[in-house]
């Protein structure tokens, strides 16, 4: 999956939690996120974290559709709250699909 289909399939899915995620799908909206965020928040932090909220469900999404193809409940985002837990995420995010 090309950079801009995993953005097109991640827009489009804004906030389906059902189905899978393949590991570039999941990455590359990280990516984005990450890219754009940064720019924007040092051209104008506001701008910034508008965009950080627009993005949120998308990435929640995606998130629970990736933990779906390794296996695991979506609701396993919930231990990223923790510091250690973002940890087990990334673990459990970068193993191979199920599917």
């Amino acid at each position: 999956m090309s950079f801009q289909d995993a953005i097109k399939v991640c827009l489009q899915k804004y906030a389906d939690f059902s189905g899978n995620a393949k590991r570039p799908e999941f990455w590359w909206w990280i990516v984005f996120c990450i890219i754009i965020s940064a720019v924007l928040n040092m051209i104008l932090p506001i701008i910034g974290g508008i965009f950080s909220l627009a993005v949120l469900l998308p990435s929640l999404s995606v998130g629970a559709r990736r933990l779906h193809d390794t296996g695991k409940s979506g609701w396993w985002q919930l231990i990223g709250i923790t510091g250690i837990g973002v940890l087990v995420l990334i673990f459990f995010w970068a193993q191979k699909g199920k599917s």
